[in-house]
Parts: C-alpha cells; structure tokens; sequence
C-alpha cells in the first residue's frame, strides 16, 4: 500500500483511540479489584498462597500481620477470593483506576492477630477414672 493512500485513510477515518481519562469498558470475565474485609480476616494467608501473580503480600508479626495487595500485579483471576474461608475477600466489578505511577494502588492494612477458637475443656480432658491405665486388661490388682 502506497503511504501517502494510508495516511489519508488514517484521516478520512478519524480518531480511534480513548481520550484520557477515558477507559473502556470492563470485558467479559472480568471479576474485578480485590476488597479487604479487616474485621473478618483470620490471618490465614491462603489468599497469598493462592495469587499466581503475587499481588498479595503477607507479613505475620508477633500479635498482628501486615497484609497488602497491588492491583498492578493482580490478573483479577478470583482465585485469592474463592480460597477465602472467613470471607474477608471480596471482588469489586467496576473497571479499575487510572494510575500513573507503579505501586499507586497499592493497600496496606496492619491487623491483630484474633485468638484461636477455645475447644470446650470437657472435649480436651478425659473424664475421671477412665485413664488408660485404669482400664488396661489384665492388670495387677
């Protein structure tokens, strides 16, 4: 093709780009920008186990955890999501932001670590009398 015939197919046809802010619109199968629930968090860190794209970071502490998540890393995959037990995950399925400068969007919470569920003290000790020892067979008596 002559150049000068593509130019002038290029103008006659007009603009063909999104002008900033501009953004198109969400495709098909997009699940959408992660959302932090601190308050339901157990500080498990399944969901950074389960990013491929490590946009989930996860920093455990004596009596807390840092957990932080960059949707410039994230492929929005869900998978963090559907591996959240207590729910503290979940996926906004608007179009993300505009950023310019890399690590922008990126959320840091630091948590308290939440005590462990107390298992009922009559499950964890045996009742009186019945040891292993007092009821072995054949014993001295």
């Amino acid at each position: 093709m002559n150049i000068l015939a593509m130019l002038w197919s290029n103008l006659r046809r007009g603009v063909m780009t999104f002008k900033f802010p501009a953004r198109p619109p969400v495709s098909k199968g997009f699940r959408g920008l992660v959302r932090f629930d601190p308050e339901l968090c157990t500080g498990c860190a399944i969901c950074r186990f389960r990013c491929t794209a490590r946009a989930i970071e996860f920093r455990a502490g004596k009596g807390d955890f840092q957990w932080s998540y960059d949707p410039g890393h994230c492929t929005f995959c869900g998978r963090c999501v559907e591996g959240c037990k207590s729910h503290a995950l979940s996926q906004d399925p608007e179009c993300p932001p505009v950023y310019l400068n890399i690590g922008e969007l990126k959320h840091s919470y630091t948590v308290a670590r939440k005590a462990p569920a107390s298992k009922s003290s009559s499950a964890s000790a045996p009742a009186p009398g019945n040891h292993a020892t007092d009821a072995a067979p054949g014993g001295a008596g």
